[in-house]
């Protein structure tokens, strides 16, 4: 399986799960033209996209899904609460219902031949979710907009191959920031979003012997730091049972605007 990531962080989200017969976008946060420009990376055009699975509603997950589904007929796969959500979103525009396929957390479904696994999440969106994908040979998690995590949420992301995990903001960063005290307090909730420590912690939860990439995404642009994040991600991994060298897990930041490179797993 291959894992991409498109954009990452509070301006948009999109990644790419395959094989070499199925292609999955997974959000559409961003404009259709960059969306473009991250799959011709791949080699790739919207024509080659089987599937969109949304986490939820926001607008940084769902930006450019009304243009793709309406540009190239793509089907769409997201709970019936994250539906009701896109449709009172009026800068998506009209989607063809008939491209919905409603899904519900915990059941895996079946997209060529991947098998997808939605996962409840806590956020502050109607219905939300984070994917595992599966092969059969390898799996590939992305859970990003957690506002927390707990055994349910390590035992069904362990064991993978490749991980798409938040790592939102610095703490002391979004407590001195120029945020309103409630956009904080929403952030710190746990409907917000994972921050840099607590990240740190969950992934150390989903260690294994073959994880081979774990990519830090969903970066505030005003909360945090790609280095910050990468180190002190880094040092909430010190002492695991594996290795103490971040490079056997290529441990990386995500770009926040422009695609990363492609990762085979």
């Amino acid at each position: 399986m291959k894992l991409m990531n498109i954009a990452s962080g509070s301006s948009g989200n999109v990644s790419l799960v395959a094989t070499d017969r199925t292609s999955i976008l997974v959000d559409c946060g961003i404009s259709m033209k960059k969306i473009e420009e991250g799959l011709r990376y791949a080699d790739m055009s919207g024509k080659d996209i089987d599937a969109v699975v949304i986490t939820h509603e926001h607008s940084d997950h769902i930006k450019g899904l009304g243009v793709i589904s309406r540009k190239y007929n793509v089907p769409i796969y997201t709970t019936a609460g994250t539906i009701k959500g896109i449709n009172e979103c009026s800068s998506v525009g009209k989607i063809d219902k008939e491209l919905y396929n409603v899904i519900e957390s915990d059941i895996s479904f079946q997209i060529g031949d991947i098998s997808v696994t939605p996962r409840s999440i806590w956020h502050d969106a109607y219905e939300p979710v984070c994917f595992s994908f599966t092969d059969g040979k390898s799996k590939v998690s992305v859970a990003t907009d957690l506002g927390n995590y707990n055994d349910y949420l390590i035992q069904c992301l362990s064991d993978s191959d490749a991980l798409l995990i938040e790592a939102n903001h610095d703490v002391r960063m979004l407590e001195v920031g120029p945020y309103p005290y409630e956009l904080k307090r929403r952030i710190l909730s746990e409907r917000g979003h994972l921050s840099n420590e607590a990240s740190g912690r969950f992934i150390r939860a989903l260690l294994n012997d073959h994880i081979k990439t774990i990519i830090l995404g969903h970066l505030s642009k005003d909360n945090n730091f790609p280095d910050l994040a990468y180190e002190t991600v880094k040092t909430e991994l010190l002492g695991n049972p594996y290795t103490d060298d971040m490079r056997d897990f290529k441990l990386h930041t995500a770009f926040r605007d422009h695609n990363d490179e492609i990762y085979e797993v």
